[in-house]
């Protein structure tokens, strides 16, 4: 297999990626230390021989003195299409909730009748919004950002949707309330001026748990923003000082689409090639 390889010099790094015919990295070599990282385990060999090869001709010696060798880090498995999130509609999860614990038939006439709120009307609200703001963000895709969905995480929660692109990584949790006023504060949301909801308390935390996965499987800083998207409000009111979560209603999402300069296009595809792997979330 031919890879073809490029030379990256940033942020105080002197790397050669090894890519794919279709830009893919699939491992990079630190032209410091010789040592060689290999982002795809499949293609070990062709990744480890030819970085060896093209540290071997550069004019810049490396200074470690020894003959570069595959660094010990963690290598998720081949990608199989069962593993494969990038599959995942906006809403899977609730989905999935709702057709394995959901009202019957009969439950749901009488629920109606007597107009009689439910933990399924929560769901089918959630899953309503997610899927709105979902097609907000697939828009993006012609942006060239990458977009998943319904990510699964331990102890049956998940990330509402993930962004990655040139201007970062976005953990995206959605919420909605139909014809409701929103107001948010720097760590509580209250809605038509109810009790204080931790939201953007659990959309930081959300984050850090994002940027804790994926840096598993990079060699670089992988700082992830938060955001709040709020579907159907009559009102949002973003009152914080200091907040550094993001706050959107679903159509300003097109805000994030010019964002750019945090990564670089082989950065994004690497980290779209972890993210998008179930086995990398199976204990986050």
């Amino acid at each position: 297999m031919e890879l073809h390889v490029t030379r990256w010099k940033r942020y105080g790094h002197d790397r050669l990626y090894a890519n794919l015919a279709d830009g893919t990295a699939v491992g990079w070599a630190d032209v410091t230390t010789g040592d060689i990282t290999v982002l795809r385990a499949e293609h070990r060999d062709d990744v480890v021989a030819v970085l060896t090869k093209h540290l071997q001709n550069l004019t810049e010696p490396v200074s470690s003195g020894r003959a570069p060798e595959s660094q010990a880090r963690l290598v998720l498995p081949p990608l199989t299409p069962a593993d494969d999130l990038a599959v995942n509609p906006p809403g899977r999860s609730l989905r999935d909730l709702l057709d394995e614990s959901g009202p019957g038939l009969m439950e749901r006439v009488v629920s109606r009748l007597l107009q009689r709120p439910s933990e399924w009307d929560r769901w089918r609200a959630g899953l309503a919004g997610e899927r709105r703001v979902g097609a907000e963000l697939n828009r993006l895709g012609r942006h060239g950002w990458r977009v998943l969905h319904s990510i699964p995480l331990a102890n049956e929660v998940d990330i509402d949707h993930l962004l990655i692109g040139s201007g970062g990584v976005f953990s995206i949790n959605t919420k909605h309330h139909d014809k409701k006023a929103v107001w948010v504060g720097d760590d509580s949301v209250k809605v038509d001026h109810g009790k204080p909801a931790p939201y953007a308390r659990k959309s930081r935390a959300e984050a850090k748990r994002v940027t804790r996965v994926l840096e598993r499987y990079c060699d670089f800083p992988v700082p992830v923003e938060p955001v709040l998207v709020f579907v159907g409000v009559t009102e949002l009111k973003v009152v914080a000082t200091q907040l550094d979560v993001r706050v959107y209603q679903e159509r300003q999402l097109s805000a994030l689409a010019p964002l750019s300069g945090v990564l670089t296009a082989d950065q994004v595809e690497q980290l779209y090639s972890v993210a998008r792997h179930r086995q990398a979330w199976s204990h986050a």
